[in-house]
């Protein structure tokens, strides 16, 4: 991960664990959305993130968050590197799949110092 994009990822993920340690619950989720965008193409930071959206389903005792994540962390594992779905949010509630608008100022990162995703594999 390029260091500019590291940078921000942290920022990202600190101030979601940060939050989470708060109370502040659904917060660290929009944040550590975040992170799961820019962090998507990067198989453990990817898996990071959803760990810490494990953690959040946890805490708010939400099952449907609880049972999201443990596939998603598995698939974060093994297919970050070769395919990821662009500006997904990893939510237990956004389909796996689903390519999602991003935030402008992520994009600005991710297309300067972002993983390039393989073409051919993008649905």
């Amino acid at each position: 991960m390029h260091p500019f994009l590291k940078e921000a990822y942290d920022k990202e993920l600190v101030a979601a664990i940060e939050q989470y340690h708060s109370g502040y619950l659904k917060l660290a989720f929009t944040n550590l959305e975040r992170a799961h965008i820019l962090g998507q193409s990067y198989n453990i930071a990817h898996a990071r993130t959803h760990w810490w959206m494990l953690r959040v389903g946890l805490r708010n005792r939400d099952i449907v968050e609880i049972l999201g994540q443990i596939p998603r962390i598995l698939g974060a594992l093994l297919f970050s590197r070769i395919w990821a779905p662009i500006g997904n949010t990893g939510g237990a509630r956004v389909p796996l799949f689903k390519t999602m608008p991003i935030p402008h100022e992520l994009q600005v990162l991710l297309d300067r110092y972002g993983h390039k995703p393989n073409k051919w594999l993008t649905l």
